[in-house]
C-alpha cells in the first residue's frame, strides 16, 4: 500500500497537477465557469416548461415556444460566452487589459463563424463552436501578449484616460489577429469549426463510453485520495466536452429526439458523486449512528454540507486522504455507481441528463430535475445511496472500532 501511495505522490500527481495549474488550462477552467449562469438559467426555463403534470402541461402548452426561446438563446451562445470568459481570464493571467483581450477574442471567434457566403452564421455560437472558442481565445490573447512583450503597441502620452490608452495599445494586436483569422477562413476557405471538432472527436467519443468515463472517475478519486481536488484538476479538459453533451441533450429533449449522450454534465456530479466525490454523504449518515463520539460529532457537522455535495469536512476530517483503509471504498463506490448508472441509462431505465442544475443540488432532487422530471432518476439516486452505504459499511465499522479504541485509551490516561 505504501508503494502505491508513493506511486501516486511521485508519478501520477506531479504531471496532473502541472497540467491543471498551467495558465491556459486554468484560464479554460475559470473561463468556462462564466457560461454556467446562462446554461442554468436556460435549464430552469426548460424544466418549468416540461413539468409532467397534466394540468400544468395543458396550461403551459400555448407558451411553450416562448419558453423554448429563452432556452435556445441561453444554450445557443455557450461558445461565444466561452470565448469571452477564457480570453478574460488569460488576459488577467498576463496582466493585460482584460476588456481588450475579450474584444479581440470575440472578433476572432466571429470570423471563424463566417459561412461560405461570408456572412455570419450563428449555428456554432453554441456548443458546436466551443472548441473553436477555446482555441481562438488562447491564440488571440497570446498574440496580444506577444505584441505587448515586444513593445509592438501604440502608446499614448500619460494623462490619456486608461480606456483610450488600452484601446490604442490593442490596435496592432487587433490588426494581426484580424488578418490571421481572416486569411484562414476567407481566402483559404478553411472550416475552423469542423477542423477542431475532428481533432477533439476521439476525446469526445471516449468520455461518452463506459471505459472512458470510468477512467475519468478513477483518476478523480485517486487524486482526492492524495489530497488533490480531482474534479477541479481534470475540469479544464473535461468540462468543454460535458457542456457540449448537455447542450446536445437539451436540444434533443426539446425536439423529442433520442438523447445522444449519457455522460453529459450532471452525470458525474449528480449520479456518481452522491453527496460529494466518493459519495461521502453515505459516510455522514453512517457516522450519525456511530458508537464513536468523534464520528457522531463529525457526522452532525458534515451532514448539512454533504446534502449539498460539499464533502471537504469528511474528506479531511474522517479522514479519507492518505487513509489506506478508507481509500478502498472511496475509489470503489464511484466506480460502481458510474458503471451501474451508465448501464441503466444505456438500457433506457433512467433518462440521461438533459438540463443543467447546480452541482450543489441535493441527491434525489438534483437527478430528478436534471433528467427532465424523470421520477426513475430520483428512485435510482435513492438506490445509489443504499449501494454506497452497503460498500462503505464494513470499512466504516473497522475504522469505528479503531476510533473507539483510541477514545477509550485517551479517556484512561
Amino acid at each position: 500500500m505504501n508503494k502505491f501511495f508513493d506511486w501516486i505522490q511521485n508519478k501520477l500527481m506531479p504531471p496532473l497537477v502541472k497540467v491543471a495549474e498551467q495558465r491556459h488550462m486554468r484560464a479554460i477552467r475559470n473561463g468556462l465557469v462564466m457560461t454556467l449562469p446562462a446554461i442554468i438559467a436556460g435549464s430552469v426555463f426548460m424544466i418549468v416548461g416540461n413539468i409532467p403534470i397534466d394540468a400544468w402541461t395543458t396550461f403551459i402548452e400555448p407558451y411553450v415556444p416562448m419558453i423554448d426561446g429563452a432556452t435556445n438563446v441561453s444554450f445557443g451562445i455557450i461558445g461565444l460566452l466561452a470565448a469571452i470568459g477564457i480570453s478574460y481570464e488569460l488576459s488577467q493571467e498576463y496582466k493585460l487589459s482584460a476588456a481588450s483581450g475579450v474584444v479581440l477574442s470575440v472578433m476572432a471567434f466571429m470570423i471563424t463563424q463566417l459561412s461560405d457566403e461570408f456572412t455570419i452564421s450563428p449555428d456554432n455560437f453554441g456548443s458546436g463552436g466551443l472548441f473553436t472558442a477555446i482555441v481562438a481565445a488562447i491564440i488571440t490573447v497570446e498574440i496580444y501578449h506577444f505584441c505587448v512583450k515586444k513593445n509592438w503597441v501604440i502608446r499614448l502620452p500619460k494623462g490619456v484616460p486608461p480606456a483610450v490608452g488600452n484601446s490604442f495599445a490593442a490596435l496592432i494586436p487587433a490588426f494581426i489577429t484580424l488578418v490571421l483569422f481572416w486569411v484562414v477562413r476567407v481566402p483559404l476557405h478553411f472550416n475552423i469549426n469542423a477542423f477542431f471538432q475532428t481533432i477533439f472527436s476521439p476525446l469526445v467519443f471516449a468520455l461518452n463510453t463506459l471505459p472512458g468515463i470510468m477512467c475519468y472517475t478513477l483518476i478523480v478519486s485517486l487524486l482526492w485520495c492524495a489530497g488533490i481536488h480531482g474534479d477541479m484538476t481534470l475540469e479544464g479538459v473535461a468540462s468543454p466536452i460535458f457542456l457540449a453533451f448537455i447542450t446536445a441533450n437539451a436540444a434533443a429533449y426539446q425536439s423529442g429526439q433520442p438523447i445522444p449522450y449519457i455522460t453529459a454534465e450532471g452525470f458525474s456530479s449528480l449520479f456518481v458523486n452522491v453527496g460529494g466525490t466518493g459519495a461521502t454523504l453515505t459516510l455522514a449518515l453512517l457516522m450519525l449512528r456511530s458508537k464513536s463520539k468523534t464520528y457522531r460529532q463529525l457526522g452532525k457537522v458534515s451532514l448539512p454540507g454533504a446534502l449539498f455535495e460539499i464533502n471537504e469536512p469528511i474528506v479531511f476530517g474522517f479522514p479519507i486522504i492518505m487513509n489506506p483503509l478508507m481509500m478502498i471504498p472511496y475509489i470503489v463506490v464511484p466506480l460502481v455507481l458510474c458503471a451501474s448508472t451508465y448501464i441503466v441509462m444505456f438500457l433506457g431505465l433512467v433518462s440521461a441528463p438533459v438540463a443543467m442544475v447546480p452541482w450543489t443540488m441535493p441527491p434525489i432532487i438534483g437527478p430528478l430535475m436534471a433528467t427532465g422530471w424523470d421520477f426513475r432518476a430520483a428512485i435510482w439516486s435513492a438506490i445509489e445511496i443504499v449501494i454506497a452505504i452497503v460498500i462503505y459499511y464494513p470499512f466504516f465499522k473497522v475504522a469505528e472500532k479503531q476510533m473507539i479504541a483510541e477514545e477509550n485509551k485517551n479517556e484512561g490516561e
